[in-house]
């Protein structure tokens, strides 16, 4: 692959592919935690601890209906360690007021923060006689409620972008400055220009920040062969809590488990691209009559295994696979090895979990079919590839498994499946969840 190829925006463009390329290689020698002689176990030590966190929320510096505040409030006091903020093209860093009864929370949440924080809002009255509230900045949210070691926020922004009518939103974490989408001539040029852009910041920056894309399954907006060849992002979201974002997808368009294994096999066997890592977050907007259908809080996470409790810890740890998403499993540790993979559940009482192994075998069939329309027109979707890609290598009931390589696994990853129902799941029926990161196995080619 050329990577001189691929589009980027900007005057400095030998100097940010070069970042481009080198974060790209040093993210896939991070990938190869098999390669080392001893197996990587992930589990709490007294140097390192697992923090749960989020990383897509929104509020109403854009289209949630609530105040940071309010917000981050309701992670903390459910045990949550981290939180970022990403509401669209816009960082809460600016002064700004909005008329309580006009803004997506109405009167009730701002009634709701006058009985959370009553000495904390700033009122005043606009020249139509009405009351304005003036929304506190990230600083100031982050100073009143954060604490070392406990709990954390994050400032990001979900990019919202688009080629033509197809939705292309990534969440760019731990930012310096504001990203302002970059747009493209496709879905795959808009990933990548945001992508280089972020890659940008964060080489002037010294910041240790990452992207990841949003929902592929919004209006149907990413293929799996868009998102696999888009060089320095390596993390998209498997599991969205917003109902409306179809992770199951339809008869017509893959799921997101299904987007996840198709890139896989193909970044990691015939692209020579690094691992893509498979988030769970929530994608909240709606904050006052839980649960709901609406978009909501507290159903997808992620657990990452740092030694620190800091932005650039937490993406680090992320950045090397050493974290897991979650709608509801725990987990006690994961170690990779070698000669396998090895999971181990934190089991509720009464609960019963099963454990499947998932991967691609050397020798899969390469080809994808299109899926055509009435009309026999193809349509904007992920293609249909045979089931020796991302089939099921080996199930087992109970809290703890493992997986030993054959020799032939190009990756292998593991979901738990819960006995227990999700309380507020994205898609009603919904059992609770984790996903285990992939490992590169065995038969994957050398990069």
């Amino acid at each position: 692959m050329n990577l001189l190829k691929f589009p980027f925006p900007g005057t400095r463009m030998k100097r940010a592919m070069l970042s481009v390329c080198l974060l790209a290689l040093c993210l896939s020698a991070a990938n190869s935690i098999t390669d080392a002689a001893d197996p990587v176990e992930l589990k709490e030590t007294d140097q390192q601890k697992w923090y749960k966190g989020n990383l897509h929320t929104h509020s109403l510096w854009s289209d949630g209906d609530d105040y940071l505040e309010m917000i981050a409030d309701w992670y903390k006091t459910r045990g949550y360690d981290f939180l970022s903020f990403t509401d669209h093209n816009v960082l809460s860093t600016s002064e700004r007021w909005t008329v309580p009864e006009k803004n997506k929370g109405k009167l009730h949440a701002y009634e709701e923060l006058k009985k959370r924080f009553p000495d904390w809002i700033e009122e005043r009255t606009n020249k139509d006689g009405q009351i304005e509230v003036r929304l506190r900045t990230f600083e100031e949210v982050s100073e009143k409620l954060g604490e070392p070691g406990k709990f954390l926020l994050i400032l990001s922004e979900e990019v919202t972008d688009r080629y033509k009518n197809m939705p292309v939103h990534m969440n760019a974490t731990n930012l310096h400055s504001l990203l302002t989408p970059r747009g493209g001539q496709s879905v795959y040029e808009v990933m990548q220009n945001n992508t280089n852009a972020l890659l940008a910041q964060r080489e002037r920056s010294g910041k240790s920040m990452m992207i990841h894309l949003n929902h592929p399954n919004f209006h149907y907006g990413v293929t799996a062969e868009e998102l696999m060849k888009v060089i320095g992002e390596n993390f998209f979201e498997v599991y969205n809590g917003h109902p409306g974002v179809n992770n199951k997808g339809d008869e017509a368009h893959a799921s997101t488990e299904r987007i996840w294994d198709i890139i896989l096999t193909k970044r990691l066997a015939e692209l020579k691209l690094p691992m893509m890592y498979g988030l769970g977050t929530d994608d909240g907007h709606n904050y006052h009559k839980i649960p709901s259908r609406a978009s909501e809080p507290g159903r997808g996470w992620v657990v990452v295994l740092s030694e620190t409790l800091e932005p650039e810890a937490l993406v680090d740890a992320m950045e090397a696979g050493r974290f897991y998403a979650s709608s509801g499993v725990k987990l006690k540790s994961v170690t990779y090895s070698d000669k396998g993979v090895q999971v181990e559940v934190d089991p509720e009482e009464g609960v019963d979990y099963t454990i499947e192994f998932i991967g691609t075998r050397e020798g899969y069939p390469k080809r994808g079919i299109p899926v055509l329309d009435s009309k026999g027109q193809e349509q904007h979707a992920t293609k249909r590839y045979s089931n020796k890609i991302g089939e099921t290598l080996k199930t087992v009931k109970g809290p703890s498994a493992s997986y030993d390589f054959d020799g032939k696994e190009i990756y292998v990853r593991a979901v738990v499946h819960s006995s227990k129902l999700h309380p507020n799941p994205a898609q009603l029926g919904e059992v609770e969840r984790a996903w285990v990161q992939p490992v590169v196995g065995p038969a994957a080619p050398k990069q």
